[in-house]
């Protein structure tokens, strides 16, 4: 019997997916699954594909080619140590194992070394777009040794989505490079969902339009420049009404949100490099609080806030409120790629900025037509310190920037919290500023510890007894 291409070790929804978006592109797949039902499940639903699924583990990879490829779809963390613990005595050299889950690049970092050094080779690999793409196509992110990913390309560049410009699918780098990027990316993530939900929290607060209303107006934004799959997904969820209720389904949605980690590593991580990501920061924070519903609820009734009715015009305020989402879109992506410089740097990936941004088009959830002037910026400037900079940015943040002022005025005014708007709006006023106020955070420092200061006037590291 021929030996298969690809092992799939995980068989929930993700995986299964998988293993059928393998078969469909001409792939034979063995999957293995610790719990026996679900195995079972999986061999019964895809029955008449090129899909088996293997007893044991020892039977599963006795069944593929070598070097073997290998696939597991497990939950991040302990499981996946516990899974390269089982497999590692029965592998080969040079067989190849791929960590699609979300699992901290660190991490990553550490399994790669530790399998070097028995000459196993061990990829991490974010994957995007949900059950669907990994059906369809998803958007993959793979980075450990290079010539091993030679060996995994034929196979990841046909499952990946396809877009004009090639498959999304890329070699990112060494080590935890692919998880790296897939943080960042769902950092990225972050910022855009939680400035989606301000646009519908001011449409709603300040001119009173209704969720048909709201709808429509992103239905038209989506039909234009500012076109997404996360603005796309919104305009179908705003459309949905409940059938027990005839109610809009998104206004009987409890507002609590979970935060499952990337977005907090994205956070911590910006932190350690010294980058500042205010805006993806922010909607870390937005979800904390929201989850505080009892104490908010209990809030709303002793903490006053203003108490306005909506005078002005309706038209010009949608249009001031689509340019600032725009901004507030541009800085997420700004951030995440300014962060991604610098761990390039700090861990030796040498990130390809203009191929992240490419495969970035297709599959992953934060595609959006925005990725191909990203992509062009840094084709220009492959050393581009930061998107604000580039001349289509800069020139659309000059014309458009007092949309987003308007804009957070009036939410101060109504009581509105915009926290992704308003950091947008501070990263932007702060990058743009060649003198910040860091001077007297300087003197004071060097008054209280003798941190010491330099001068602008003059070479050097000055200490200054202050009170003297």
């Amino acid at each position: 019997m021929s030996k298969r291409h690809l092992g799939i070790i995980g068989l929930g929804v993700m995986g299964r997916n998988l293993a059928l978006n393998a078969a469909s592109k001409g792939f034979s797949v063995v999957g293995y699954d610790a719990d026996a039902a679900k195995a079972h499940q999986v061999a019964e639903a895809t029955a008449g594909q090129d899909i088996a699924v293997a007893p044991s583990l020892a039977e599963f990879v006795d069944s593929l080619e070598t070097p073997r490829r290998i696939w597991m779809m497990v939950p991040a963390g302990k499981p996946v140590d516990a899974v390269l613990g089982d497999l590692r005595p029965v592998l080969s050299a040079e067989d190849i194992v791929i960590d699609g889950g979300n699992s901290h690049f660190k991490d990553t970092e550490r399994r790669a070394k530790d399998w070097e050094t028995v000459g196993l080779r061990f990829f991490g690999m974010g994957v995007s777009g949900g059950e669907e793409g990994a059906l369809h196509g998803p958007c993959l992110m793979p980075g450990g040794y290079e010539p091993s990913y030679r060996h995994l390309e034929p196979l990841l560049t046909k499952m990946a989505a396809q877009t004009e410009d090639g498959a999304c699918c890329t070699y990112l780098g060494p080590g935890g490079a692919g998880h790296y990027v897939k943080m960042v990316h769902n950092g990225i993530e972050y910022g855009i969902m939680q400035t989606i939900c301000e646009a519908y929290d001011l449409l709603r607060s300040i001119p009173g339009l209704s969720g048909t209303e709201i709808h429509d107006v992103f239905a038209q934004w989506n039909a234009e420049e500012l076109n997404s799959f996360l603005l796309e997904i919104s305009v179908v969820v705003l459309k949905k009404v409940d059938p027990e209720t005839g109610q809009p389904l998104v206004d009987l949605v409890l507002d609590t949100a979970e935060q499952k980690g990337t977005g907090k590593w994205t956070a911590e991580d910006a932190l350690d490099l010294g980058v500042a990501a205010p805006t993806l920061t922010s909607a870390v924070l937005a979800r904390i609080i929201s989850g505080l519903k009892q104490e908010r609820v209990a809030a709303s009734e002793v903490l006053r806030g203003p108490k306005r009715k909506f005078a002005g015009d309706r038209n010009d305020f949608i249009a001031r409120l689509r340019d600032a989402y725009a901004l507030s879109v541009i800085a997420c992506y700004a951030q995440g790629f300014a962060q991604m410089r610098a761990a390039s740097k700090e861990h030796g990936y040498d990130l390809n900025f203009t191929e992240i941004a490419r495969i970035w088009r297709g599959g992953c959830i934060i595609r959006a037509k925005l990725l191909e002037p990203i992509r062009a910026a840094f084709k220009r400037r492959p050393d581009l310190a930061n998107l604000m900079l580039d001349r289509y940015f800069r020139g659309l943040i000059n014309r458009t920037g007092r949309s987003l002022r308007k804009i957070l005025k009036l939410a101060i005014d109504y009581g509105v919290p915009c926290p992704a708007l308003s950091n947008s709006l501070t990263y932007i006023d702060s990058y743009r500023r060649a003198r910040l106020p860091a001077n007297l955070l300087q003197a004071q420092r060097d008054y209280f510890g003798a941190h010491t200061y330099k001068r602008i006037d003059k070479e050097g590291t000055f200490h200054t007894e202050w009170d003297k």
